[in-house]
């Protein structure tokens, strides 16, 4: 086995060229994928750089653990702009592919190295979809390399620890520097950049609660869903074997909350009990009436039992003697008029707040970033955080505000618009052109209810929701336009168009068998 030395010399690690990983993932990636096995493997795993001393023809190859792993990334070109997007979200990647889709000067043209924790970009509104079997992990969830194959933008799998920026206002004297700074990864792995993008994203804020740390399942991530789902499965198995109803708790009547509890109770149908816990009196309380109303009709008529007015005081195992056993859920009303009640659940599934992944970065000296108090980034309206001109930030990084002074919201449809905005802004910057202020556009609002039911209010068209198949189908046409490159929506699209006619045939079918025996 060939070893690393410090006269190697580093390549970025991109999904173009030769790709290194430890023996342990390369043994899950040669056994085939599935459900289990992504879950299965390390999200934590230190990762392995390609060099010149290790890359060969076989695609893979092990290191021990007594080899030491590059300490620089290498730009290929000394010359042009240095691009470093942390997070492989709707706003980092985005970001990327539109850096990439401008006309640049030959000379201008920036390298991007895209940084995230994860292999693949997670199309996060439609996680739901895995669970009512829908789609397939591939659609929703490509790997970067497949996406980034015909790129010029690198990538490495990393988490980032520190931020080093030395282009805060008034450093020696002057208003920026000749670089932006240093970003240091959890490996030891440093990039020094020009330009930087903070889209790290958030996580599930699960320790507001006694016990739900420990028995509450979140739902944000394709880890999280993959989770559920294999839950899901072993409850449905134990069912068929006893008899037993199901019983689903779902903490959260927001919109991933309502989304949650209509395609479980689909999924069940009679075979179990979903019960969804708001602290408000009424269910998605930032959404349109028509979206409400859908939903709302969904609900009753798959029998969810909705806790309107109740917090979540606690949530225990109920028997301390199974591993596998239910919990015990303690809710305190939130209004006066309701009483205490304890239920108990055989899966309880949090979808109710969230912390920004910047507040997990460790201190990087004098010139730290401002930060709100749920730990975004302060940043101008166009998107540079304030004080440091080299540093973008938005998503669930950001703390934008609208006009009216109020923050906007952590969706998809913000990130997505942000990274527009983000990717010809880096370009005006680069080409000494005036940047331009974010101004968010609602489109309006979408939420899945079911295989077969959706529910859309488009905000061009007042007082107008699309529901049940047409709502649906245009849904999934809203998104597969927004999946990331032209290569994978063709991909995706051939394959719902063959799912669809295979689900219409069989329903044909099934309506021809029911209309001849009825005759």
């Amino acid at each position: 086995m060939a070893s690393l030395s410090s006269a190697a010399s580093l390549k970025p690690f991109s999904y173009g060229a030769k790709r290194l990983t430890s023996k342990a993932f390369l043994a899950t990636r040669a056994s085939g994928f599935s459900l289990s096995s992504l879950r299965n493997s390390s999200r934590n795993a230190p990762m392995l750089y390609v060099t010149n001393a290790i890359a060969n023809n076989g695609g893979y190859t092990g290191i021990t653990e007594n080899e030491t792993a590059p300490r620089t990334y290498t730009w290929p070109d000394n010359k042009r702009p240095r691009v470093c997007i942390l997070g492989g979200g709707f706003g980092g990647l985005y970001t990327a592919l539109r850096l990439e889709s401008l006309v640049w000067p030959d000379d201008k043209k920036p390298q991007v190295v895209l940084v995230d924790q994860s292999e693949r970009f997670v199309f996060k509104p439609m996680l739901y979809e895995l669970l009512s079997g829908e789609v397939d992990v591939w659609e929703i969830a490509p790997r970067f390399s497949d996406l980034l194959t015909n790129t010029g933008i690198q990538f490495l799998r990393d988490r980032v620890k520190t931020l080093l920026p030395c282009d805060h206002l008034g450093v020696n004297g002057s208003g920026s520097s000749v670089t932006g700074g240093t970003v240091l990864l959890e490996s030891g792995f440093l990039i020094e950049y020009d330009w930087l993008v903070l889209a790290l994203g958030a996580e599930p804020k699960l320790d507001v609660v006694p016990g739900a740390m420990e028995f509450a399942l979140p739902f944000y991530t394709l880890e999280d869903a993959i989770r559920v789902n294999e839950k899901l499965s072993k409850l449905e198995r134990r069912n068929f074997k006893n008899g037993s109803a199901i019983k689903v708790a779902v903490v959260g009547c927001g919109y991933a909350g309502v989304e949650l509890a209509a395609t479980i109770s689909e999924r069940l149908q009679d075979r179990g009990i979903v019960q969804a816990i708001n602290v408000s009196n009424s269910i998605l309380t930032s959404a349109s009436n028509g979206n409400r109303e859908a939903a709302m009709k969904v609900l009753m008529s798959r029998k969810v039992q909705l806790l309107l007015g109740y917090l979540v005081r606690s949530i225990k195992r109920a028997d301390d003697s199974e591993e596998d056993g239910g919990y015990s859920i303690e809710l305190q009303p939130a209004d006066r008029g309701l009483e205490s009640q304890i239920f108990e659940a055989d899966i309880v599934l949090w979808t109710v707040g969230s912390k920004p992944l910047l507040t997990k970065l460790e201190p990087s000296g004098p010139n730290v970033l401002p930060l709100n108090v749920r730990g975004q980034a302060e940043t101008d309206e166009t998107l540079r955080v304030k004080g440091h001109p080299r540093i973008f930030a938005l998503g669930d990084s950001s703390s934008l505000r609208d006009p009216n002074g109020k923050l906007l919201p952590t969706t998809a449809q913000v990130a997505f618009q942000e990274a527009d905005f983000t990717g010809w802004n880096i370009w005006a910057a680069i080409n000494n052109r005036p940047l331009l202020p974010f101004r968010f556009q609602n489109l309006g609002e979408m939420m899945t209810l079911g295989r077969y039911d959706a529910a859309i209010s488009p905000s061009f068209i007042e007082g107008l929701t699309l529901e049940g198949p047409i709502g649906h189908a245009a849904r999934k046409l809203a998104y597969l336009i927004r999946l990331p490159t032209d290569e994978h929506r063709i991909k995706v699209g051939i394959s719902w168009f063959a799912k669809s006619t295979i689900d219409s045939i069989a329903l044909l079918q099934s309506n021809l068998t029911k209309v001849l025996s009825g005759s």
